[in-house]
């Protein structure tokens, strides 16, 4: 039976970016504890902050240095997971774990900040997250992108970049910043779920395999390549993506639009949820304010 060993501790652990995760991830703690009075106007990192950008770069490792990465060349539903968890869990995670002080030092800047209040404007972070993300699932830009290292690495990137920005109006906490209120967020969460959905739905209900790097010996191979050492694969017998799923190509395609849109639904119910629950709150704590009021006028200032 054949497995992943095969190709290799490189391609199956990939070293190197696990150097990189860790090296961001030290360096993240050395700033925002050890040697965070050497900056001016900041604050103590609370023990979520550093949850949620551990768990963030934990993730980041898991779904493009492990075997899971090599997974989403030889499985579309992998690469497909791979998505899902690469633009709607771990960018939520940095925006919330990165401490407002350094959100704040990146934003005085005036060409980023520039930069980010443009695209963060809720309508412009809607349709270009959602419309990349749709135009690199168009079959003939797929497969274009999925078989060249640098254009792969490069729009891998700057769809990373889009999420981030399609996620901040929605959770960012930094002071001064603009963040949606209660309904508009129930908005913007439920106008995000319809904007993916064609794109989910292109690819449940196709009646054939769409892509040539999922389906096409010599482009998977191709592809292949971008994680997998060429002498390597040069030492293998392989025929095709279907030695190594006991699926169809065709429903494995189709397993794969599910998952994303299944993914997708239970990150915005959760994020939905806190939403609620938040507006919630809210409304208690306004509504105890005018009973006390209305007992004590001059209790309240």
């Amino acid at each position: 039976m054949l497995t992943l060993n095969m190709f290799g501790f490189r391609a199956l652990w990939s070293p190197f970016f696990f150097l990189a995760i860790l090296i961001v991830t030290i360096g993240f703690f050395l700033i925002t504890v050890k040697y965070r009075d050497k900056f001016k106007d900041t604050e103590a990192l609370t023990t979520k902050q550093g949850v949620y950008f551990t768990t963030g770069m934990i993730l980041l490792y898991a779904i493009k240095g492990s075997p899971l990465d090599l997974m989403g060349h030889l499985m579309f539903y992998a690469h497909m997971i791979q998505m899902a968890v690469l633009y709607l869990v771990i960018p939520p995670l940095f925006i919330v774990g990165i401490p407002q002080w350094i959100w704040k030092k990146i934003l005085n800047q005036p060409f980023l900040n520039n930069v980010f209040r443009f695209f963060t404007k809720p309508l412009i972070a809607l349709i270009l997250f959602n419309g990349m993300f749709s135009f690199y699932h168009i079959p003939l830009i797929f497969d274009i992108i999925k078989i060249d290292m640098w254009m792969h690495a490069s729009y891998t990137v700057l769809l990373f970049v889009m999420a981030i920005f399609m996620w901040w109006p929605l959770i960012n906490q930094v002071e001064g910043e603009h963040r949606l209120s209660g309904v508009k967020k129930i908005g913007y969460i439920f106008a995000d779920g319809i904007l993916l959905t064609p794109a989910c739905a292109l690819i449940i209900f196709a009646d054939v395999p769409m892509y040539d790097t999922f389906s096409d010996p010599s482009a998977w191979a191709k592809a292949l390549e971008l994680c997998v050492s060429p002498t390597i694969l040069s030492t293998l017998s392989l025929s095709g993506p279907e030695m190594f799923n006991s699926m169809s190509l065709l429903h494995d395609q189709q397993l794969g639009g599910v998952l994303m849109k299944v993914l997708q639904e239970i990150v915005y119910g959760v994020v939905l949820f806190q939403v609620f629950f938040e507006w919630y709150r809210k409304e208690q704590e306004e509504t105890e304010a005018e009973k006390l009021h209305r007992l004590d006028p001059q209790s309240v200032e």
